[in-house]
């Protein structure tokens, strides 16, 4: 009977958490669509030969962050915690292999650096596929690479989906680290883990700002063709950028 308040109690903690998560996700939403009503209409320039109008739309339209008065300032790397999202041998060989992973993972090794240099929180996220697969953390094709290795005193969350927040104690990690809102991302792959931890990020009411030489992604099939690593990389980041964070080119952006 005696641990019987303790249990009421934090049950009331966990009800308290849960609807603070869905009020944050209910604003962020409620953001996204006053945005889209608010957003002026884009002309219609379409012609007989292009009825999409795609080739005479040259004038890009407001992001949503802007219609939405989110602040686009990048993170200060002195007062943010740093988020290295699967630097793993994964991407460096095998079917898994990145065209520009070592420029990557160049990048993110200094970026690691710098926030070391700091004494800034740093948080390390791997993705788990299990035994024998190319995520398999328990083989050297899944560990993290050794030029972004963590130092002993740096967590490192386990995922298994592409939202670092999904299912993982990275929440309660950043909480306990005592991370502020400001957080930097970093990884692989642009399109999958990087763009979905920063909108899971998004959606708890931190703000991510995501470097753009320390991620990367790869080439693939796409409804007319092949959709290059470079075009991927564009429209990812372009993705993120549009709601979901701020995204700077390059470590030295992060003032």
């Amino acid at each position: 009977m005696s641990h019987c308040p303790f249990r009421r109690m934090g049950a009331i903690v966990d009800v308290v958490h849960r609807m603070t998560r869905t009020i944050l996700t209910a604003l962020a939403v409620a953001a996204s669509v006053a945005a889209c009503q608010s957003a002026p209409a884009s002309p219609n320039t379409s012609s007989p030969n292009d009825p999409t109008g795609v080739s005479e739309m040259t004038t890009a339209s407001q992001t949503l962050r802007t219609v939405s008065g989110l602040d686009n300032t990048p993170a200060r790397l002195a007062d943010a915690t740093l988020i290295m999202i699967d630097f793993q041998n994964t991407y460096r060989t095998s079917v898994m292999a990145l065209p520009d992973a070592e420029a990557t993972l160049a990048a993110g090794a200094r970026l690691l650096e710098a926030a070391r240099a700091l004494g800034r929180p740093i948080v390390h996220i791997v993705n788990d596929g299990g035994p024998g697969s190319p995520y398999d953390i328990r083989a050297d094709i899944g560990a993290i690479s050794d030029a972004v290795a963590p130092r002993p005193g740096e967590p490192v969350v386990v995922k298994k989906v592409p939202n670092g927040f999904h299912e993982t104690d990275l929440e309660k990690t950043l909480r306990d680290l005592g991370a502020g809102p400001d957080l930097v991302l970093a990884g692989f792959m642009t399109h999958m883990c990087v763009q979905y931890t920063a909108e899971g990020a998004f959606y708890r009411g931190y703000r991510p700002t995501i470097v753009a030489e320390a991620t990367a992604t790869r080439p693939l099939p796409g409804v007319t063709g092949t959709v290059t690593a470079d075009a991927l990389q564009t429209a990812a980041l372009t993705g993120i950028g549009d709601l979901f964070g701020v995204v700077v080119p390059t470590v030295d952006d992060l003032r």
